[in-house]
């Protein structure tokens, strides 16, 4: 039976899952999530109430939450491109960098963004205010980081440039990334070469007109 996956092309988290598939050539169904198809949101929202996405379903299991899904996949479908080391100190780092991305840049992001479609008198300016100091912090630890290093965990693509690629691709719409942060913005290059993540942005170029802060005339 064939992997199907809900998601929407636009969405961080499904585009981290997206990453992982094309890196391997996995096979699947897209479930595509619209409001011109309610079908698919139903099914979704049979599966996983909490009718968040990407989710996967494997015959008659169903996978949620981006991170595990790449776990699963690993495991059940894997392919040539092993994205979590067998080594466990190896692992460790690739899941304590993926863990970075979502909670120290897309999260912050995030914030950003849902603030920006509330109501002028809902907003909270304090609240984007300390995201984007979270962001500033993000890109100075991770420029360090970065010095030294051609993919997020090392020399190896892995699970945590998965979700480093969209992540730093949507933050750099939100909070730019200041020219000083010259190792963030090379490795955000490098993951825009990946064609992986180049496929998936192509695939996502004509919801561009979705993006509340507006998209800029580049990547």
């Amino acid at each position: 039976m064939t992997l199907k996956l809900y998601a929407h092309p636009f969405s961080a988290y499904c585009q981290k899952v997206l990453v992982a598939l094309y890196e391997n050539q996995t096979a699947f169904e897209w479930r595509l999530l619209s409001h011109e198809d309610p079908q698919p949101m139903r099914e979704l929202a049979e599966r996983w109430p909490m009718r968040r996405f990407p989710v996967l379903v494997d015959e008659d299991r169903t996978v949620v939450e981006a991170t595990i899904i790449i776990e699963y996949l690993g495991l059940r479908h894997p392919g040539p491109v092993r994205l979590l080391p067998t080594d466990p100190l190896a692992a460790l780092e690739v899941r304590s960098m993926d863990r970075f991305f979502d909670n120290y840049v897309s999260t912050p992001s995030q914030k950003i963004v849902f603030d920006s479609m509330r109501a002028p008198d809902q907003r909270d300016p304090s609240g984007v205010a300390d995201a984007r100091a979270m962001l500033e912090t993000a890109y100075a630890w991770l420029d360090a980081r970065m010095a030294t290093r051609e993919w997020a965990a090392g020399d190896t693509f892995s699970l945590a440039d998965c979700g480093a690629a969209p992540f730093l691709f949507y933050a750099d719409w939100t909070h730019r990334i200041d020219p000083s942060f010259a190792h963030v913005l090379a490795y955000r290059k490098r993951l825009l070469a990946r064609p992986s993540f180049a496929r998936a942005v192509d695939e996502a170029r004509p919801y561009r007109p979705l993006f509340p802060l507006g998209a800029p005339d580049r990547d």
